[in-house]
């Protein structure tokens, strides 16, 4: 791979035993829209490229096994994430319907794939479990970071009544960032139907559409939650064209792969 480093290393101070990262689009075998490292089977592109693909992630990252891939559906479903099934499954037809996959098993990477929609990685400090989720603003909006977070065993109900406890550590991913995520009245509306605290998170177009800042809405959200160790951000999958994947930029383009397991 000519030295070249083809993924993002969470910037997040994660117990020892933590291995997490997510894929660039660079340093694969895919062609044209899917140019070059796209894991993704859903999205159109040669299959055997794309096992190829899996293959050299699995390879860059010294992964301990096969990604625990879900087929995401916008939901707020986390599951626990079960290493794919041996010799006589069907594949990527075998994946559990999901936007987040958890796990305190050493050598079980949970994986989310993205290309605009925000990847969120959660470990807890001493490094007994993490989890990975796919959040648009859907998933935000219906409560995919709770739902993972309730299924990781956090007392929610205490921690919002005595505030931030650092249990648990959020690192967020490559995703569209906040001048080129533009929304309708009603997107906006829905999360202050939620919380007016989603306010500081959308910013007026003079076309009644709304920017709205998917890093700021988890930031909140996860504040609500009682979590206030929050890594990352400020990236934009539109604009950095050559490390990242956008479908809202190409429509038929590939996908980024955000991983975490327990070593």
């Amino acid at each position: 791979m000519s030295g070249i480093k083809h993924w993002l290393t969470p910037d997040w101070p994660a117990p020892a035993n933590i291995r997490a990262a997510t894929t660039l689009r660079t340093g694969g075998v895919s062609c044209g829209a899917y140019a070059s490292l796209n894991p993704a089977m859903h999205v159109g592109d040669d299959a055997d490229k794309v096992k190829q693909n899996r293959q050299i992630i699995k390879e860059l990252l010294g992964l301990p096994g096969e990604p625990v891939w879900l087929d995401q559906i916008h939901s707020n479903r986390a599951v626990q994430a079960h290493p794919p099934l041996a010799k006589g499954g069907r594949g990527d037809l075998d994946l559990q319907q999901a936007d987040a996959g958890y796990t305190a098993e050493s050598g079980v990477v949970c994986a989310v794939m993205t290309a605009d929609c925000l990847p969120l990685l959660v470990c807890a400090t001493d490094g007994s479990q993490v989890a990975a989720i796919h959040a648009g603003w859907r998933g935000l909006l219906a409560g995919v970071i709770g739902n993972t977070l309730a299924a990781l065993q956090i007392p929610l109900a205490p921690l919002l009544q005595r505030g931030a406890r650092g249990d648990f550590l959020v690192w967020l991913g490559p995703a569209i960032g906040p001048d080129c995520f533009e929304v309708g009245a009603e997107v906006r509306n829905a999360f202050l139907e939620k919380s007016a605290a989603f306010i500081t998170a959308f910013k007026q177009q003079s076309n009644d559409k709304w920017l709205a800042d998917i890093y700021q809405l988890a930031r909140i959200d996860l504040a609500m939650l009682g979590i206030d160790k929050v890594y990352g951000g400020g990236f934009c999958t539109v604009t950095e064209h050559e490390r990242f994947y956008s479908y809202r930029r190409d429509k038929e383009t590939g996908r980024m792969a955000t991983l975490i397991w327990r070593a």
